[in-house]
Order: structure tokens, then C-alpha cells, then sequence
């Protein structure tokens, strides 16, 4: 019995070896042995296998087609005022102010409808659907049995994905925690110790240091990612605004560049961790109390960005994850703060992963056991050019126009009302959104205050 215990502990040392030489090395220096890739290309190849299965087997071309089609509504690209004048067009125009018509009414029964069937909103806080099964989940479409060689394909995979994957995930991502713990305890040390004269040194070190760990990190999940208009990169004494999908998001991001991260301050393991980057890095981390600050909030952040030594920041104005299909309402808090906007655009490849959170229904840790038993992440990320504030611009359409731009570099779309908030997510509709909807309408109604005006005259 010893004999095997000591053959068992021979073969985890030979194995975390393997894992420090191939996969942690090759990450802390930015190079890579071939590995992802030759996986990528197995992955790419079954992929197309199985899919060109589905289409010859049993008119799965029909089903697929079927599923394709993922709106059950056609929607009007119009506003409230543009689809109500249409109604009004076989009605003469009143001489005097504006008018009510019994025709409004439809326009209302037509779009509660359409909310009852498909709500638009709802609808981005679900997984993307896929065109054809990626042999993770068979959720996605109506997926029946179609043959022998799919299925044992389709088990060789859950047995790769979770009995060599996900272990080897799972440990390089405790090996990286501890790593981040330690680099930048020692790192805060030798800033601490070191005299002012090395300042570019330590700047230095500290990215290396976070670059390095995210790294780490993004080989653990066989990331993949392809980086577009590096000239476009965030500088520092900016803010790097992004669209939100996934917590991954920061990792994709950093492993291009560090980024000052803005957040609260959590406790346990979190905030060990925070504690850690913190001293080697200038995050800017927020109690509770003093998120509920808004001034407070602003006035650091603005600190943070007028210093042009410091890091970017980074940003995802929607507050919470959307999935990989849309846009939703940028706040304007980011956009108040001044200084330059970098824009960034993330869209993911859905065919080898779903890394959408959704964290009304996952928590973290299910979400993460999602994450390492998926294929891999494969993503692509746009740098747009830099955009500043125009003048007589105010904070709500400046974020509007940064929001339009993300979403056309990364083929996603954006809701024409800006009631459409991410906060929807778990929220009512506030009040204010609704009485803008009452007040547009009753200025048709009842007329602006300037015709108002020229009619009692």
C-alpha cells in the first residue's frame, strides 16, 4: 500500500512539473510552446465534424435554420413619436397644438404585446442561442439522437472536459492565487523599501507582476484571443470603457496591459487578494459606505485620472454582465468624470463556450465550474480610437455615443430607448423612466409649451 501512495505522489509531482513548465513559464514570459493551438485546431476540426453531422442526419438542417431565427417579434426601428404620426397620417392635421386619437391606443396594445411575447430586455440577461450544438449543452436547439459516432464523440468529450480539463484548471488556478498572494506581498515589500530614484523600476515591475498573473490565468481557461488596432490602447490618465459579458472580461483585457481596477472591497479570500494587488498596484477600492457616495466616488476617480503617471482605469459602464449579443444602457457616471475615453469592444465565440454570467441565477463558483469544464474562451477585442466630450456635449449623450461606437466595432445591438438599463436585470422599472414615456406622449397630446404659446397669442 505504501508502494502506490508513493506512486501516486511521484506521478502529482511529475504532473504540477508538467503544469509549471508548459503552462505557467511560457505564460509569465508571453510566449507560447504550441499547445493552445494545436488544441484549437483539434477543437475547430471536431467541431465542424459534428456539425456537418447534424445537418446530414435525420433534416437537421431544418431544425437548425428554425433556431436560427431567435426573434419571435419583428420590431419597429421607429420611436413613439414616429409610429404614432403614422397612425395619425389618415387623420388632417388639427390647426391648433397637438391632438389625441383613438388609433394611440394600438400602438400601446401592440407593444405591450410584443413585451408579453418576447420582452427585448430580458432577453440580453439570457445565454446567447448557438446555430448548431457545440457538443457542451443540448439546450440550445431541440437536439435528438443522431448517431452512434456523435454520441461516443460527444462522451470522449465530457470525459476530456472533466476529467483532464477542469482538474488542471482548477489546480493552476489555486497555484495563481497563491502566486498573486506572494509576487505581490514581496513586490509591496520592495516598493516600500526601495528609494524614490528607482520609481520607473518599481512601475515597471508591478505591470510585469499583474501581466504576468492574468496570464497565468487566461492559459489555465485555454483562452485564445485575438487583439485588433493595438495603436489604440488605453494610455495612462485615462479610462478604458468596455462592454460587460463575463468577470472574464478583466482578464482578457489585462492580458494586453494593466489597468487600475475600480471596485468594492469584499472580505475573505477576495479581499486578501485585493489587499495583495493593492500594494503593489494603485486599485482604487471602495467600502460600502462610500460607494453610496457619489461625490466621494467622483472626486477619487478624477484624483486618479488627473495624475498621468497612474494606470488607466477600467470601466463597464453597464454595471452587471449583458450577454454576447447586446449593448445595454451606458451610465453616465463614467462619463463624468473627465479625461480621456478609450473604447473597447468585446465579442466572444460562442461556438467553444458560453461565457456569459448570469449572475441571477449562477453564483461564482458555478459559474467558474462552467468556465473550466467549457472548451475554451476564444474572443476577439477591438481598440477604437480615443473620444473626448464635445462641447455643449452633456455626460448621458457623450456615453450614448461611446456605446453606439462599441457596439458597431463588435456586431452588437443597442436598444433605441435609454431606459434600458442593466439594473432591469433584478430591478422594476423606476418611476422617472416611466413618466418620460407619459410626459413624450402627452406633449403629442396636449402640444409643446411653444405651441402653447402661439396659439394664445
Amino acid at each position: 500500500m505504501e508502494d502506490f501512495w508513493a506512486i501516486v505522489l511521484a506521478g502529482l509531482k511529475v504532473w504540477v512539473c508538467l503544469i509549471v513548465a508548459l503552462l505557467m513559464v511560457p505564460a509569465m514570459f508571453g510566449f507560447s510552446l504550441g499547445i493552445s493551438e494545436t488544441y484549437m485546431k483539434i477543437l475547430v476540426k471536431m467541431l465542424e465534424w459534428a456539425t456537418l453531422r447534424i445537418q446530414t442526419v435525420n433534416k437537421a438542417q431544418r431544425i437548425i435554420q428554425s433556431s436560427s431565427f431567435n426573434s419571435l417579434v419583428q420590431r419597429d426601428d421607429g420611436s413613439m413619436e414616429e409610429e404614432l404620426r403614422g397612425l395619425r397620417r389618415s387623420r388632417p392635421k388639427p390647426p391648433v397644438g397637438g391632438n389625441f386619437t383613438l388609433s394611440d391606443c394600438f400602438y400601446f396594445y401592440r407593444r405591450g404585446i410584443e413585451d408579453i411575447v418576447e420582452d427585448e430586455v430580458t432577453q440580453r440577461f439570457s445565454s446567447e442561442e448557438l446555430v448548431s450544438w457545440n457538443l457542451l449543452t443540448r439546450t440550445n436547439i431541440d437536439f435528438q439522437y443522431i448517431s452512434l459516432k456523435l454520441t461516443m464523440v460527444w462522451g470522449l468529450g465530457v470525459f476530456i472536459r472533466y476529467c483532464i480539463l477542469t482538474p488542471l484548471r482548477s489546480l493552476l488556478r489555486v497555484r495563481l492565487s497563491c502566486v498573486i498572494f506572494v509576487f505581490n506581498q514581496l513586490h509591496g515589500s520592495f516598493l516600500r523599501a526601495c528609494p524614490c530614484v528607482f520609481s520607473r523600476l518599481k512601475s515597471w515591475l508591478s505591470e510585469w507582476v499583474h501581466v504576468m498573473c492574468y496570464r497565468i490565468c487566461a492559459r489555465g481557461l485555454s483562452c485564445t484571443i485575438h487583439y485588433h488596432n493595438r495603436e489604440n490602447r488605453p494610455r495612462k490618465g485615462g479610462i478604458c470603457v468596455a462592454n460587460h459579458t463575463s468577470p472574464i472580461d478583466i482578464v482578457i483585457l489585462c492580458n494586453d496591459g494593466c489597468y487600475a481596477m475600480v471596485g468594492q472591497s469584499h472580505g475573505g479570500l477576495m479581499g486578501v487578494l485585493q489587499r495583495a494587488m493593492a500594494r503593489s498596484c494603485p486599485h482604487i477600492w471602495f467600502e460600502r459606505a462610500d460607494m453610496k457616495d457619489r461625490h466621494l466616488v467622483t472626486k477619487r476617480l478624477r484624483d486618479h485620472v488627473n495624475d498621468k503617471t497612474k494606470l488607466p482605469i477600467l470601466l463597464f459602464p453597464e454595471g452587471t454582465c449583458i450577454n454576447n449579443t447586446s449593448v445595454m444602457m451606458f451610465k453616465k457616471g463614467s462619463f463624468e468624470i473627465g479625461g480621456t475615453i478609450y473604447p473597447v469592444a468585446i465579442k466572444y465565440d460562442p461556438q467553444f463556450g458560453d461565457a456569459f454570467w448570469n449572475s441571477a441565477k449562477y453564483n461564482m463558483v458555478s459559474y467558474l465550474l462552467r468556465m473550466v469544464t467549457s472548451w475554451a474562451i476564444v474572443c476577439n477585442v477591438w481598440y477604437l480610437p480615443a473620444m473626448h466630450q464635445q462641447e455643449g456635449e452633456d455626460a448621458v449623450q457623450f456615453a450614448n455615443r461611446v456605446k453606439s461606437v462599441i457596439a458597431h466595432q463588435g456586431g452588437l445591438t443597442t436598444c433605441l430607448f435609454p431606459c434600458r438599463d442593466g439594473g432591469l436585470k433584478r430591478a422594476k422599472v423606476k418611476d422617472t423612466y416611466r413618466e418620460e414615456q407619459q410626459k413624450k406622449y402627452s406633449s403629442m397630446v396636449v402640444g409643446s409649451e411653444e405651441d402653447r404659446s402661439g396659439n394664445s397669442d
